[in-house]
């Protein structure tokens, strides 16, 4: 008997390839993040070309931060899991017991 796994067969309806809905959300507030940061740039600097080049880098950033690979992951997943990981129990403690219960 055998088996048949489908292929390249998404949950989720993508907008491009490893960007779907959660991503563009994810990337929309990143975008946002990135325009605070240029706003507060350009009130300081007050230089409109910077500021620009900030914006847009921003946006081209948290797009590509967001897009999934291959593997199903983006960097912001990579990221989040090894946060996860360096914060759960790296101590395993253990009790040496005799083999045979003498």
């Amino acid at each position: 008997m055998a088996l048949y796994i489908p292929s390249g067969i998404k949950a989720e309806n993508e907008l491009f390839n490893g960007f779907g809905k959660r991503e563009l959300m994810q990337s929309a507030v990143g975008s946002l993040i990135g325009g605070a940061v240029a706003a507060v740039i350009w009130l300081c600097s007050g230089n409109v070309a910077f500021t620009v080049v900030a914006v847009l880098a921003s946006i081209f950033g948290s797009v590509m931060m967001c897009t999934k690979d291959q593997n199903n992951q983006s960097v912001v997943d990579q990221i989040s899991s090894m946060v996860r990981f360096a914060r759960s129990q790296q101590i395993y403690p253990y009790r040496a017991m005799s083999e045979w219960g003498e």
